[in-house]
């Protein structure tokens, strides 16, 4: 086996079991807070999880994506890291800014916050795992993710078990988060690969607000989309059919995983096709990963169906099995949603953000007033529906101006 092959698996399996473990750490902590604090605070702490994490692509702005594809370099690290202390900065910010503004308890509130800054110390370690991935390390990126993954759910565990106390829960994992960003993270894997003798340049940090915006706007619509129907139950109905619903949603995060699994190690590779302008062997690649997609999908709609609301009942201690309808058509409309995203690495390595932040739009102001008219009329099962019209909408759209781009970069290849 050559040493780039393994290299590449090195990185393969580390980013696998890390991305997993982070991956399912939500579906972990809703059923810790389910069976030790109860549906209400379940379903409190979904929302929260939900809002958090699209205020978390306020943190990751550009994110590791444009990063690691960054093809000329001239963006130096200590640039990245300088721009995204102000992203997390105006993360809290707007946190601050949307508890008051929805005038929630003082305890929803500080569950509301302390989440959110829970996901600031992600944000700011995402762009060290950048650094890292850049320079072939991405399974210590893998590893970093273990460790927190698997030490913060243990923490929460514990401490919640011990205390019933879902504020001194979510302080626990902030502080471990904190603790593995600077010993780990930073001080053993990334001291040495920065270059301190480089001062942080204004201008380049200006340059990544005004050059990754489309990317940090479709980051931010595309999660509020993924999570307008969570915000139509907050407006009309109970923190009860919240949390149901969070139940429900939470296997379609399996597609959503195995997606980024395949992807995150081609992205090297990808930018490396795109640079070469080898656009055979890039859609060739994007091809199998979308058929491996819509094979796992298949196969996790089926086991929804035939299993779902059992294995999901035993898991959150709720009779779940009037969902199972629910629960099957949100996994395949998630299948759509997986290729959808295949098709945004691919628009993004091509540098096209505009026509993706055209298609964002368009997706969240159906998703706004569907998801808000069907939960109205329908609940639990006009959220299900909504849900699956918004990700059909996005698919078809995303499908549509992929080919629009990719023919017209091959025909530009051609002259």
């Amino acid at each position: 086996m050559t040493t780039e092959r393994k290299v590449f698996l090195k990185n393969f399996i580390w980013n696998m079991l890390g991305t997993g473990f982070n991956s399912f750490n939500s579906l972990f902590f809703l059923v810790i807070v389910t069976r030790i604090n109860g549906i209400q605070d379940a379903g409190i702490f979904s929302i929260a999880w939900a809002t958090a994490y699209i205020l978390y692509t306020i943190g990751l702005y550009s994110g590791r994506l444009c990063q690691v594809t960054d093809t000329e370099n001239k963006i130096k690290d200590k640039d990245y890291i300088a721009n995204r202390m102000l992203t997390c900065m105006l993360m809290i910010i707007l946190a601050i800014l949307f508890v008051m503004l929805k005038q929630y308890t003082p305890y929803k509130s500080s569950i509301f916050l302390l989440l959110c800054f829970y996901k600031a110390t992600e944000a700011i370690s995402e762009i060290l795992y950048g650094i890292m991935q850049k320079n072939e390390y991405l399974y210590k990126v893998g590893q970093s993710l273990t460790i927190k993954s698997i030490g913060g759910l243990l923490l929460f565990l514990s401490i919640d078990a011990i205390t019933h106390n879902l504020i001194l829960a979510c302080s626990s994992m902030i502080l471990l988060n904190i603790l593995v960003m600077y010993f780990f993270d930073f001080r053993r894997n990334c001291r040495n690969l920065i270059d301190f003798e480089i001062k942080v340049n204004r201008a380049h940090v200006h340059q990544i607000f005004k050059s990754e915006f489309f990317v940090f706007a479709n980051s931010f619509i595309g999660i509020y989309i993924l999570n307008a129907s969570k915000y139509a139950i907050d407006n009309y109905l109970t923190e009860d059919i919240q949390a149901i619903f969070g139940y429900i949603m939470m296997p379609a995060t399996i597609i959503n995983l195995f997606t980024q699994l395949i992807f995150m190690p081609y992205l090297t590779k990808l930018k490396e096709f795109y640079e070469q302008r080898k656009i055979k062997e890039l859609k060739k690649v994007a091809f199998q990963i979308k058929l491996a997609v819509i094979g796992f999908g298949i196969l996790a709609t089926a086991l929804g169906f035939c299993i779902g609301p059992e294995v999901l009942s035993f898991i959150y201690g709720e009779n779940l099995m009037a969902y199972r309808i629910n629960l099957s058509v949100i996994l395949a409309t998630y299948i759509l949603y997986a290729i959808s995203y295949v098709n945004l690495v691919l628009l993004t390595t091509t540098r096209n953000t505009l026509i993706q932040f055209v298609i964002y739009v368009i997706t969240a102001i159906i998703a706004y007033f569907v998801s808000n008219a069907m939960v109205k009329n329908s609940q639990i099962n006009g959220a299900t529906i909504s849900c699956a019209i918004i990700l059909g909408v996005q698919f078809l759209l995303y499908t549509i101006c992929t080919k629009i781009v990719f023919y017209k970069i091959e025909q530009t290849n051609l002259k």
